[in-house]
């Protein structure tokens, strides 16, 4: 049988052979195109995934982790210099989510890869404690200017503040998702609250469910129970892992969410669910956490073509189909194809 250390490789080289090139051919550089086969679009990153880059970053991480090595190393520096290029000589946009994301694998890939993530925390993480506001009852916004808090821009920020240099802000906001976005029924978090910017009142609560969500609520709990002398972070963190079994993994499968930015969703929940599995005291819900990473890596892998290596579905619970050229298959884009890898480094590490 194929380990899932194994399953892992074998997607890492896939993605970085089909995807990964230098940027606009310099030199010392790296990025990930967005699709595969590529459009002359997509060859020259006239569309800019900002987030989508930090994902590749993380899952370099994860892979360095699993099995160092100087040569993957190198590329995580040359994928940093890339993004930094591409985003105009800046960390920086204008979308709060995208910045937590970049400061997490930042912080990551120094930790692990020696890289020298510094002036890219410090600018990242000033960002993010200036888009907290009382609007709303508190929370960080999704991007400038918008009217919109959610929780994949303040679940991934949580989680960096407590990795780095404020662990009150991190509760604030959690505390804040608690108040406001978790269904006190079902335990599961909603995507966001629309706010009048004018007034700092509530619009109206989205109500939309998505794995992404409940991953980097889960992520946040866990980060916050690793110091809590209590019991309140570690007892949210194994009630959304429950609520992620009864309503979003349908036969231990981790549900789809298509492609673009929705296909990096359930590898996303993936990692949290992982890193719950790892670092909760061990019980039924850190079990729970173990089954649904371990059958939704199995069912990614057993649910890919090949092209150039293992080709990965949007919805692992279907068959993936080989795309063509500009055709518009979701098992094209970077995203998807990042999603899968992301679910078999967080059955590795298990």
């Amino acid at each position: 049988m194929v380990s899932f250390a194994d399953r892992a490789d074998a997607a890492e080289d896939a993605v970085i052979g089909r995807h990964v090139r230098r940027l606009w051919g310099l030199p010392g550089t790296a990025l990930g195109r967005a699709g595969w086969p590529p459009a002359l679009g997509q060859r020259w990153h006239r569309r800019w995934n900002h987030w989508w880059q930090a994902q590749l970053l993380d899952c370099l991480v994860d892979a360095q982790l699993r099995a160092p090595s100087q040569r993957r190393a190198a590329l995580i520096r040359r994928l940093a210099i890339g993004i930094k290029l591409r985003n105009r000589l800046s960390w920086a946009n204008d979308y709060y989510d995208d910045m937590a994301w970049l400061g997490l694998a930042m912080q990551r890939a120094e930790d692990v890869a020696g890289l020298d993530a510094g002036d890219a925390l410090t600018e990242l993480t000033d960002q993010l404690a200036i888009a907290w506001t009382p609007d709303g009852g508190g929370g960080i916004w999704w991007r400038r200017g918008d009217g919109y808090k959610n929780a994949p821009a303040n679940g991934p920020a949580a989680i960096l503040h407590a990795r780095t240099r404020d662990k009150t802000r991190a509760a604030e906001i959690m505390t804040w998702l608690t108040d406001t976005l978790v269904d006190p029924a079902t335990g599961l978090v909603f995507d966001g609250l629309r706010v009048d910017k004018e007034t700092g009142e509530t619009v109206s609560l989205v109500r939309r469910i998505y794995t992404y969500c409940q991953g980097v609520y889960l992520g946040g709990c866990v980060e916050l129970a690793r110091t809590d002398s209590g019991t309140t972070w570690r007892e949210r963190a194994e009630r959304t892992i429950e609520a992620i079994e009864a309503t979003l993994a349908p036969n231990g499968v981790l549900r789809g969410h298509g492609g673009g930015d929705g296909g990096l969703f359930p590898g996303i929940c993936a990692r949290y669910l992982a890193l719950a599995a790892t670092e909760l005291p061990q019980g039924t819900a850190t079990g729970t956490a173990r089954e649904i990473v371990l059958a939704s890596a199995d069912a990614c892998w057993r649910g890919a073509a090949l092209a150039s290596g293992p080709l990965f579905a949007p919805d692992w619970a279907k068959p993936a189909t080989v795309p063509s050229r500009g055709d518009g298959c979701p098992s094209q884009q970077l995203s998807v194809q990042l999603g899968g890898w992301l679910a078999l480094e967080a059955a590795a590490a298990l």
